[in-house]
């Protein structure tokens, strides 16, 4: 049993721990934090638009993805007014190829939301930012911290890795998760709680990366458990992955005399939703079903198969193509040379590059 006043060096020990680390990862950021457009810069001051948008558009993206699209709607919309007043067909179609596309159609929600309801002001509140579409525990975290100074907890996939490496947590992903939350918190200081967090992931991302961890220039490198017990590049441990399965589906690629070709919008809800395809089959399991035409015309089988990967499923489209001028689908014609500005998910943009290169 612990007395009082162990109990007080106990938490002065932690806390004195808490100081230098928080102090260590500070330092080394302000060396080499890394130079991505919707940081600040120079003493500016937090755009909680622009973090916002970067952390919408970060979420199961990579960085090197998401600048040029950062980039773009920034140009195109610059604050959540002029975002929340575009269209939905246009933020479709500067957000094609990054995927993910409920992020989109939340993104935009949110915009409206903010400007009509909020008077264009983001809340600066965990809890209050949650109620937002497409803006989820880590979300809300990284936006309060980054924009509003909050001290919160921002904990993304690099933030698993460098926590899990320095306390050694041997549990596997996720059933570690409250363990990493929980000592994650602990280190969140009440001031610059910002700068910590974009620390913690720019640690993982240039540092404490996957195979390669860059151990000898670590801030933390000293009293690192895993690197101390030998294990950092075996962590964070992952519960198997089940096998992933694949779905087969025919895609029909109509042009008109004039060389257009048609096009169509997915349904606003589910996988792709709001975005613009070829017309297609249903995806079936296990077995590719016998082709079925949408309507009478001479059909040709293209050689070879267009092939994706989503999150949960492995996708292979049989290509069939035709010439019709009026199909009886809820559809229009589009220039080839127009394909390119069209709403197309990386998945439409593998079709057309499959048939364009016959």
């Amino acid at each position: 049993m612990l007395l009082s006043n162990d109990i007080s060096r106990k938490t002065m020990a932690e806390q004195g721990l808490q100081q230098d680390l928080t102090g260590k990862l500070l330092e080394w950021y302000d060396a080499h934090a890394r130079d991505l457009p919707w940081r600040m810069k120079g003493g500016e001051a937090a755009d909680p638009y622009k973090i916002w948008l970067s952390e919408i558009m970060l979420q199961q993206t990579t960085v090197a993805a998401v600048q040029d699209y950062f980039i773009k709607f920034v140009g195109l919309w610059p604050n959540v007014n002029a975002l929340a007043a575009a269209s939905t067909e246009d933020v479709m179609k500067a957000w094609a190829g990054l995927g993910y596309y409920a992020r989109a159609r939340n993104l935009h929600a949110c915009a409206k939301i903010v400007a009509t309801e909020m008077a264009g002001k983001f809340p600066a509140s965990v809890v209050e930012l949650q109620k937002l579409p497409g803006v989820g525990p880590y979300t809300s975290a990284a936006i309060a911290a980054i924009a509003f100074d909050i001290p919160a907890a921002a904990i993304d996939g690099n933030v698993d890795r460098v926590i899990s490496r320095y306390f050694a947590i041997e549990e596997p992903l996720p059933q570690s998760k409250p363990r990493i939350r929980q000592e994650t918190e602990a280190l969140v200081p009440e001031k610059r709680s910002g700068d910590f967090a974009q620390a913690l992931m720019d640690l993982g991302a240039t540092i404490c990366t996957p195979k390669s961890p860059s151990c000898d220039i670590c801030p933390w490198t000293d009293q690192c458990s895993g690197r101390l017990r030998g294990m950092a590049t075996a962590l964070p441990l992952k519960s198997k992955k089940q096998k992933i399965i694949t779905r087969y589906g025919h895609l029909y690629w109509i042009e008109n005399s004039k060389g257009e070709v048609l096009v169509r919008t997915r349904e606003a809800k589910g996988l792709l939703g709001g975005m613009t395809e070829f017309p297609s089959s249903d995806w079936f399991r296990d077995t590719l079903e016998n082709f079925e035409a949408p309507f009478p015309s001479s059909w040709k089988k293209m050689m070879g198969v267009v092939e994706h990967t989503f999150t949960h499923f492995h996708l292979e489209l049989t290509v069939w193509k035709t010439q019709s001028e009026q199909p009886e689908l809820k559809s229009h014609f589009v220039p080839r040379g127009e394909l390119a500005g069209e709403a197309l998910p990386s998945l439409m943009r593998k079709v057309a590059a499959h048939v364009l290169k016959f």
